[in-house]
Order: C-alpha cells, then sequence, then structure tokens
C-alpha cells in the first residue's frame, strides 16, 4: 500500500550523504544541524510513506514524530506504541548500520507497546554508498 506523501528519493540520498562520514566515523565532525534535521526528517517521512498508517507513532526528538504502521489510529494523550531515539541512533537504524533489536537492547532505543517494533521492518531505508 503506497503512503499518501512520498519521499524524492534524490533528497533523501543527498541528506543522508551529507552526514555519512559522521554515521559512519563518530569521532568525526557532527554535521550541521541543517544537515542534521534534514537527514532525520527525510528518512522518517520515507518510513511514513512506506508504512502508513497511525498506530506506531516514531519520535526522533527534537526534529520529528510522525504516526506510521497499518491498525488503530490513535487520537489523544500519549500514544499506545511509541518508538524514540536520538538523531544519531535513528540515522543508524534508517542506514543499517544499527539493527533495531541491538538498539533496544543496549536502551539506545525506547520502543514502548506490543506494536512498536513493527517499525523494524521497514529498516533499513537506504544504505549508505561505499564511498
Amino acid at each position: 500500500m503506497a503512503g499518501n506523501s512520498t519521499v524524492d528519493p534524490v533528497a533523501l540520498r543527498a541528506a543522508i550523504a551529507a552526514v555519512s562520514a559522521w554515521l559512519r566515523d563518530e569521532s568525526a565532525p557532527q554535521p550541521a544541524r541543517t544537515e542534521l534535521a534534514a537527514a532525520v526528517r527525510t528518512t522518517v517521512r520515507a518510513l511514513a510513506a512506506s508504512a502508513p498508517g497511525h498506530s506506531v507513532e516514531v519520535r526522533v526528538p527534537p526534529f520529528v514524530a510522525v504516526q506510521c504502521v497499518e491498525g488503530p489510529r490513535h487520537t489523544r494523550g500519549t500514544p499506545p506504541n511509541v518508538v524514540e531515539t536520538d538523531p544519531r541512533t535513528w540515522l543508524l537504524l534508517a542506514t543499517g548500520l544499527l539493527e533495531f533489536d541491538g538498539a533496544v537492547d543496549v536502551g539506545a532505543v525506547t520502543a514502548s507497546g506490543s506494536r512498536a517494533a513493527e517499525v523494524a521492518h521497514w529498516l533499513p531505508i537506504t544504505r549508505l554508498s561505499s564511498d
């Protein structure tokens, strides 16, 4: 099932390319906030386009929160299924450099609710190019 909106694959690749050195090597200079925000927002929105729905909320503060994954719609209060992480961890997941279950096990990702782990079915969103 296609999502209501799509993410331009060229924009997705460009956003990831801008942060790729930092993803591969944490000691590399952190990308500018605008580059980091673009990479996070683009990949999270790509997830929402690939897994449309409203049963899981994915949060990557301070940049974005989206609802995704087909199922019951949540409209009030705290959602019952939430995945939350920091921007670098999200981008590692989105590019396949980190596995979802491993990130949850070490506490880098908070996945609450019975359906939160379903997000892993759509990861990675893209792979880093081999520079």
